[in-house]
């Protein structure tokens, strides 16, 4: 009993493999009949813009490319062949995109802008702020030691941070430091509840998200940050930013604040 397939299409092979397979041998198919995926299809590297080939975008686990949808376009033309080549497919991939880095450019001037003026506010007492003393006082009746170097160091993270949001420069450090001050907040805030009517933490609790979240994202292309490999690697340095910020604030709760 013959157990091999030798029907046109090769054993095995699903209809459509084998109805192709059929036309392939048609007369005038043949070695200049469709080319393979391999010799007609352009590769993804092939069709790289300049900018991402110099940059590299699609090493390990490049936060914006299409590396991921690309592969999966790539397994499937290759399961059924060049006949889904054919028939044509008017999908893209999924990738980055415009509408995601205007987003992005919106929230980090939104938020860094925000910073910004916190940060002028306590530093040098414009915009209505308390300036350096005031806001040194208010943090000793908050149960802060070394309130005067405190504030300092407050206004100062909050001016730099915001700065570097509106820039889209060092973006995972700016974000660690939005994240850091926040957190601190909240932390003075607990007893009050969660929501802003009644005292609670929610504007700190939303400013600390909205920079975590930035954190992870990166600040899209618009940005100085454009390239650079904390950028190419979001996922990495978001998790380092995000050490940095967990650390500097318990370091400032511990040395600074009386229970």
């Amino acid at each position: 009993m013959r157990i091999h397939d030798d029907r046109p299409g090769g054993a095995g092979g699903y209809p459509d493999d084998r109805n192709y397979g059929a036309h392939a041998q048609q007369p005038g198919a043949g070695a200049q009949g469709a080319p393979s995926a391999a010799q007609g299809a352009p590769s993804a590297r092939s069709m790289q813009s300049l900018s991402a080939q110099k940059y590299n975008y699609y090493d390990d686990d490049d936060g914006y490319s299409d590396a991921e949808a690309t592969s999966m376009v790539d397994q499937r033309g290759s399961a059924s062949g060049d006949y889904y080549d054919e028939l044509g497919d008017s999908r893209k991939p999924f990738g980055w995109n415009a509408g995601t880095d205007l987003g992005l450019l919106i929230l980090r001037l939104a938020l860094g802008g925000l910073f910004l003026a916190h940060g002028v506010q306590k530093l040098f007492g414009v915009l209505g702020g308390p300036g350096p003393d005031g806001f040194a006082m208010a943090l000793s009746k908050m149960g802060f030691e070394n309130s005067a170097m405190l504030a300092l160091i407050t206004g100062g993270t909050e001016l730099g941070a915001g700065a570097l949001l509106v820039l889209g420069l060092f973006t995972p450090l700016a974000a660690a430091g939005i994240v850091g001050v926040m957190a601190n907040a909240i932390f003075l805030k607990l007893g009050s509840g969660f929501f802003a009517a009644t005292g609670g933490f929610e504007f700190e609790a939303t400013l600390g998200v909205l920079g975590l979240g930035l954190m992870f994202t990166g600040p899209g292309r618009v940005a100085l940050d454009y390239g650079r490999v904390w950028f190419r690697r979001p996922l990495i340095f978001g998790f380092i930013a995000l050490i940095i910020a967990a650390a500097a604030s318990a370091a400032v709760l511990i040395l600074f604040h009386r229970p």
